[in-house]
């Protein structure tokens, strides 16, 4: 049994419930059924998966991430490139290759056609629908939608709550259920359940630029997972790049350019984030994020870039950085400075 029907035979098993929590969301909402019907619809037609990164970061060859995008013109998991914005343990036989085969069916062996991670992406934010893993998205193509499994928040919560394109009721149940109690949906606040039916109906159709008009998102953990099964080749699966603008004018948009070029994507610019470092909390990722930010920043600001920057030092030479710890310890520092730049950044 392959991964996607894994999943969906566990979406299968509860799908009744789900059906009956949208239907109570449904009525109590006052939406009726062809508008919910549409913006099911509408969710399958146009939805698309973004795949963020950074592109600065090096890889398990010493190449920023675009650069081995642009030489491989396929997007490759942790397993092979030796990096993840997320939880790192690339090695077989390792925590996430038993994990991997614990959620989806005992289907994968060996490093090559591991799942690639990624978000559902509706448009609502211009930054793309979990930033927390990278400033630069790439944004699928419609169709990349069926080769896809989902779950409601990250995997790393073990969440009951999946399914896959034909068999998505019990994640959407999920969102219409938490912008019913919560008044929120996908890090959008407010947002309540007629409002996110009719985004879907009306909204969702436009063309990707018209996010573009939509806000940044500060939001770190509300997004709905999507689990891609196969090669994730560029030409083929990807149709955009929507990149931070802090790389303007730098070697890594020369890279980019370069990519969009070759593999006919789209190149888009979000705002971006930057901070100051007089607005650097000591609360909210660790008291040591403020020094950090300090030793990472130019000007009394801070980007992604400057991020990458004090990434490639530490891979480079760790030991100008041991007041932070040993390399692998400021690496996850990093990543966690940059949550507190999505946070509370402002837009460039």
């Amino acid at each position: 049994m392959g991964a996607i029907e894994f999943i969906r035979q566990q979406a299968l098993a509860r799908r009744e419930a789900a059906l009956a929590l949208i239907r109570n969301v449904q009525q109590m909402s006052a939406i009726a059924t062809p508008r919910l019907n549409h913006g099911l619809v509408n969710l399958g037609e146009f939805g698309r998966i973004a795949f963020h990164f950074h592109p600065d970061r090096l890889d398990s060859r010493g190449w920023p991430v675009v650069m081995g995008l642009l030489n491989d013109g396929v997007y490759r998991t942790q397993f092979e490139t030796r990096l993840s914005n997320g939880k790192l343990s690339p090695q077989l036989g390792g925590n996430r290759d038993h994990w991997e085969n614990q959620q989806f069916g005992d289907c994968y062996i060996g490093a090559r056609n591991r799942p690639k991670y990624g978000s559902l992406d509706i448009g609502l934010h211009q930054s793309g629908p979990s930033a927390r893993f990278g400033s630069c998205y790439l944004l699928s193509t419609p169709q990349l939608m069926e080769q896809c499994t989902f779950c409601y928040l990250d995997s790393c919560r073990e969440p009951k709550e999946r399914g896959t394109l034909a068999c998505f009721e019990d994640v959407f149940a999920a969102l219409f259920n938490e912008s019913f109690e919560r008044d929120t949906a996908l890090g959008r606040y407010p947002m309540r359940p007629a409002a996110l039916v009719e985004y879907l109906c009306e909204q969702l159709p436009d063309n990707v630029n018209e996010r573009f008009a939509r806000p940044m998102s500060g939001d770190l953990d509300h997004y709905i997972e999507a689990q891609y099964h196969g090669e994730l080749r560029l030409e083929r699966d990807i149709s955009h790049l929507v990149a931070d603008p802090c790389y303007r004018g730098s070697e890594i948009e020369s890279l980019m350019q370069q990519l969009c070029q070759r593999y006919n994507l789209q190149l888009c610019w979000h705002q971006g984030y930057r901070m100051a470092l007089a607005d650097v909390p000591d609360d909210f990722r660790g008291a040591q994020m403020p020094a950090l930010a300090a030793r990472v920043a130019n000007d009394g600001y801070f980007t992604a870039a400057d991020i990458g920057v004090a990434a490639a030092s530490v891979s480079k030479q760790p030991v100008n950085w041991r007041e932070f710890g040993g390399q692998g310890e400021v690496m996850q520092q990093l990543k966690l400075l940059w949550h507190v730049l999505v946070r509370f950044g402002v837009s460039n």
